[in-house]
Order: C-alpha cells, then sequence, then structure tokens
C-alpha cells in the first residue's frame, strides 16, 4: 500500500474507499476522493455541522446549491432525542434528514464533557444526566458504535476522552489511556457488525499539546487499523500557535494513504495551514452560528451586518458570489432582517456563509492540482480569529 496519486486503500466498510488524486509538490497538501455508500465527496473537505439532524437554518437544497457534499450530525444529541431507533425506523439518516449524501456522525465524546453533567467515567464509558431532561444515561465505545450504525451512519468516529486544554497531566494521560482502550473496544464492536451495512470508522487521537502524548496517541491507534484517524481535542482554548504547532506534529504520525479529518477547526487560515500539512477533512460551527449572528465571511474580511453603516447599503454581500443570498438581496436588506428579527436573515447569512467555504474549498483544491496550495493565501484581511 503506497501513497502516490491514484492509490486505493482497502478499508473494513464495503463502500468505503479514499483515493489520493494528486500531491502538490510545494509541501504535503493532496487531492483526493473518498467514496461511501451514499455517494462521493473531493478532499481537502469542509462538512457543514448538522448536530441534531439539521444544518441550522438550511434545507438540504440550499446544502447542495452552496456545494456542500457530505455533512456531520451528533451522535449524543440524536441519541437522546428522537433515539437511534426512530432514525432508523424513519429510514436512516440520509432519509430522515432528506440529504442524500454522504454522512458522518461524531462519537458524542466531545458533547458528553462540554454538555453533560458528569456522574462517573470508568473503563468502559461514561455515565452522566442528559442535559435535556436530567435522565441518567451511559455511554460507551460499544454504545457509540452501535448508535452510529444504526443511525446509518457513513463515517463513524471511535469513542474518545476529549481533555480541555491546558488541563494537568495526570488528567492528559488519563485521556490518553482511555481514548486508546475505548478505540479498541468500538473497533472491536464495529467488526462484529454486517460488513454490508457498517460505517467506515476513524479513530481519534488525542494528546492536548503535547507532542509526547500525540506521538503515543497516534502509535496505538495506528496499530487499530482504523479506515481514517482525527484530530482531536483541538481549538478547546489553547493558544493558535499551540493548535498549528500541535497538528504540524501530528498530520505526519498518522498513515499516509487514509484520509485525515481535523476535529472542529474551522477559521479559513487554519484549514489552509492544516491542507498545507496534510489534512484532508474539516468541520466546524462557524459559518451558521456567526451567520445567525448577522456576522458574513467575505473576502476582504467580515461583515457585521448590524452596524448601521450597511443600512442603505445597495450592495450584495460579495459581488462575486453566486449564492442566493448575494445574486437576491442587499447589504441593507439583510440588516434590516436582523433589525426587526425576521428569521430569513440568519438562513440567508447561513447559506452565503456556508457558500463562501465551499468556495474556499475549491479554490484550495484548485491549488493543490496547480501544486501551489503552499503559495495561496486566506481570504482574509480582518482577523476571524477575533470574531468570537
Amino acid at each position: 500500500m503506497g501513497d502516490g496519486a491514484g492509490i486505493g486503500y482497502k478499508h473494513h466498510s464495503m463502500a468505503f474507499r479514499f483515493e489520493i488524486l494528486h500531491r502538490d509538490s510545494s509541501c504535503a497538501a493532496r487531492l483526493g476522493r473518498v467514496h461511501t455508500a451514499h455517494g462521493s465527496f473531493d478532499t481537502p473537505a469542509f462538512m457543514a455541522v448538522g448536530t441534531r439532524g439539521s444544518v441550522k437554518g438550511l434545507t438540504p437544497d440550499m446544502l447542495r446549491a452552496a456545494g456542500c457534499q457530505i455533512i456531520l450530525a451528533n451522535t449524543y444529541h440524536l441519541m437522546l432525542r428522537p433515539g437511534a431507533d426512530t432514525v432508523a425506523a424513519l429510514g436512516g439518516l440520509q432519509i430522515f434528514t432528506g440529504f442524500h449524501g454522504p454522512i458522518l456522525t461524531d462519537s458524542g465524546g466531545f458533547q458528553v464533557y462540554s454538555l453533560a453533567d458528569l456522574r462517573q467515567i470508568g473503563d468502559q464509558g461514561v455515565q452522566f444526566r442528559s442535559h435535556l431532561d436530567g435522565a441518567m444515561v451511559h455511554l460507551g465505545p460499544e454504545e457509540s458504535m452501535q448508535i452510529q450504525y444504526t443511525l446509518g451512519a457513513d463515517i463513524a468516529m471511535a469513542f474518545d476522552d476529549c481533555p480541555p486544554a491546558n488541563c494537568p497531566p495526570e488528567r492528559l494521560s488519563a485521556a490518553i489511556a482511555r481514548t486508546i482502550r475505548w478505540a479498541g473496544i468500538g473497533r472491536s464492536r464495529h467488526q462484529e457488525l454486517d460488513s454490508d451495512r457498517r460505517p467506515a470508522l476513524f479513530g481519534i487521537v488525542q494528546g492536548g499539546t503535547d507532542p509526547i502524548q500525540r506521538r503515543h496517541c497516534a502509535d496505538q491507534l495506528r496499530r487499530l487499523d482504523f479506515d481514517g484517524y482525527a484530530i482531536g481535542g483541538l481549538a478547546v482554548g489553547e493558544s493558535r500557535q499551540q493548535m498549528l504547532d500541535t497538528i504540524a506534529f501530528t498530520a505526519p504520525l498518522l498513515p499516509p494513504e487514509q484520509p485525515r479529518y481535523l476535529m472542529g477547526v474551522g477559521y479559513p487560515g487554519d484549514i489552509l495551514v492544516a491542507v498545507q500539512q496534510g489534512v484532508d477533512m474539516f468541520d466546524c460551527v462557524l459559518p451558521t452560528r456567526n451567520g445567525r449572528n448577522a456576522l458574513a465571511f467575505t473576502r476582504r474580511g467580515v461583515l457585521r451586518l448590524r452596524n448601521a453603516v450597511f443600512a442603505r447599503d445597495p450592495r450584495p454581500l460579495e459581488e462575486d458570489c453566486g449564492c442566493l443570498c448575494c445574486r437576491q438581496f442587499s447589504r441593507g436588506y439583510l440588516r434590516h432582517l436582523f433589525t426587526v428579527g425576521e428569521m430569513l436573515g440568519p438562513t440567508l447569512v447561513s447559506l452565503h456563509n456556508v457558500s463562501f467555504y465551499q468556495r474556499w474549498m475549491l479554490d484550495i483544491r484548485r491549488a493543490i492540482g496547480d501544486n501551489k496550495v503552499l503559495g495561496l493565501t486566506a481570504p482574509e484581511k480582518t482577523p476571524y480569529r477575533e470574531e468570537g
């Protein structure tokens, strides 16, 4: 199994295949395509986040028009409401959501630690109180794997322990040990599933900003022979430089013939740096979260549409953007929608932001094909990182 252009890798999901089409001669970036039971998507790819089975405010047709080839849903939220069995009874994620393309499901591990009232962490998983009704719930690597299979995911994530940024060394070490142990348990459960229907399974490399811990976790997960590998536990409070240094260190530790996924990192400049290090997949809530808060991404920086300067501005958000928002509506109208609380405002700006991200990924893919991604400049002058 090599790492040259056009090389496919034999994966453990019957329908899953990753092929590398071209490698940029200037850096580690690569152009690829991932094939799944519900279609293919080009890499590097940015996944819009549909945490509860819906990308907030946008229909599947809008997502497709914006260029989305794959979206993300979340195990934690869907297991609580409406329940994996209900989703399965209604046809699985694609029928249930109306998005008839590849869907990746997050394992639920991050949400357990960020949303739930924890009660006990053990070798078999986590016992916690639901943030919805306070009911006690158990979620572990076997349960997470079974739920993602029942949901009908194309790509599932191994259940992991995501420690907070800059946590004490003992907390970090414990998280790595659990992540490795749980990855093995989840991998074993995955192998027991129907091979014709089981999703591809990605392992998640944890380790905070500690290179030794990252290397140890990556080495152990590689032995489990996952279909792909994710870099987790970043964009959780560490500095930008710490994050970029960790990406640069960790990406080369992952198998070169399999897809690499950087979880939860979504600023355009950060995506570009990660792509240059050989990362293939990304997700983040920024496009829609900012869209709901009247913040529009453009190549010249962020527009804060609540500002009075836009009240009589007849221009679209971006002259060269072909999305519905930019084709039909002015900045002044968009500001009006937010001023009066009309729900169309968040929908239109979210649509534009998702379109902006997909255009950015297309620019990146073209640059890789031309062996010029190292010279590509992120489309921002205003630092998005300050937008909050």
